[in-house]
């Protein structure tokens, strides 16, 4: 499968089954809830998921994308609602007879077993002749690379190694969904993103449908073909995670993904300008779908600002029409970018970012360093709620 890079992650150039209205989801959620005591960790929520699709639940601690994914694996019972997998509902199936398999955070590998009874224990659970368990077992080992490992004990393994021991336990039985409960979690920064692409590279191999749950924005935008933004038992937003950074559709997501500027204000009368915000008047690339005067919000992503020591000069390539004076407050250097705090003289506070890119010079912007900030149109994203 050919596939694209950009900032969000690496998407397959032509996957987009939730576009084509005549295919069928292999899963089905409809309105599903959960609830403990009082409590709605999952609130009526419906979702699709489609045949070899990455998706992933992403959301702050205590949003019930665990809890969702539970109940995916049999794991909880439902309050109400429906999980569908092919047509055939899941809920009366006990979590060993669904087609479905669960990799959790801790791994929990058997201490006592060696990597290959580690991966074999569910096919032996299932009684199946020892020569095709052998089989089945040497195959996993060498799709995770760890075919000279399996005389080994966990103990003996690195926190990657047994990292892909409990992915090749989970993928050993076949199931047709596998279920990731924050599978990288555990792993050192460096680790987990050469991880992340090998996980990808595994489950594009294989045409198996992945659902992860994790925490970790970058994660979630590198590895999902789509990601369910959650909140309190609810989905914030479904899209790809193009469109949920660059398109987000509430205030909420644009605040909860990566870093941004956000100010408030109301349309101007003629339909394409955002009035009375912290920084003025702000001018937007497409007719606000809102009425004059009704409230809304600017999102601003750092990356987008321009700095430099003067107002700068319409531009035609990125039509430049939003200025602003600012004091430099402090910067971060990231190797690969930089940060930029700034303030306004009406102390608003501001963030810009820029890709350090050529070998190391000497900063030309200083704290306290008077600058002024530029966006073009097409950078404000409009928010209506």
């Amino acid at each position: 499968m050919q596939t694209v890079g950009s900032k969000q992650g690496v998407a397959r150039r032509d996957f987009a089954p939730w576009t084509d209205h005549t295919l069928a989801p292999l899963l089905r959620i409809e309105g599903l809830t959960k609830r403990f005591g009082a409590y709605p960790a999952v609130d009526n929520l419906s979702l699709a998921i489609y045949p070899g699709e990455f998706f992933a639940l992403l959301g702050p601690s205590g949003c019930g994308k665990t809890t969702l994914l539970r109940l995916i694996a049999g794991f909880e019972r439902a309050s109400a609602g429906r999980i569908l997998l092919d047509g055939v509902d899941l809920l009366p199936v006990p979590p060993h007879r669904r087609p479905v398999n669960m990799m959790f955070q801790s791994y929990a590998l058997f201490p006592h077993l060696t990597v290959a009874g580690n991966v074999a224990f569910g096919l032996k659970q299932e009684g199946l002749p020892k020569a095709q368990i052998a089989k089945r077992v040497g195959e996993m080992l060498a799709l995770v690379h760890l075919e000279n490992f399996g005389s080994r004990k966990p103990h003996e393994l690195s926190g990657g190694q047994r990292q892909r021991v409990a992915l090749a336990r989970s993928l050993v039985k076949r199931p047709r969904i596998l279920l990731l409960d924050e599978p990288m979690a555990a792993l050192d920064k460096k680790l987990r993103g050469e991880t992340q692409f090998e996980l990808m590279e595994l489950q594009r191999r294989l045409g198996l449908t992945f659902i992860i749950v994790t925490h970790d924005q970058s994660e979630a935008m590198t590895v999902a073909d789509r990601i369910a933004v959650m909140d309190r038992g609810h989905l914030m937003q479904v899209a790809p995670p193009a469109e949920i950074y660059e398109q987000p559709n509430s205030r909420w997501v644009a605040d909860f993904i990566g870093s941004v500027n956000l100010f408030e204000g109301r349309v101007g009368l003629d339909g394409s300008s955002v009035e009375g915000t912290a920084l003025g008047r702000l001018r937007v690339g497409a007719k606000i779908a809102a009425e004059p005067g009704a409230p809304v919000w600017v999102a601003v992503r750092p990356e987008q600002l321009r700095m430099g020591p003067n107002p700068a000069e319409p531009d035609a390539q990125w039509a430049l029409e939003n200025d602003v004076a600012a004091t430099l407050a402090d910067v971060a250097y990231l190797g690969d970018l930089s940060i930029y705090r700034l303030r306004t003289a009406a102390g608003v506070p501001l963030q810009a970012s820029r890709a350090n890119v050529g070998p190391f010079a000497p900063r030309t912007i200083a704290s306290n360093d008077k600058v002024w900030l530029n966006f073009p149109r097409a950078a404000a994203i409009v928010l209506t709620q």
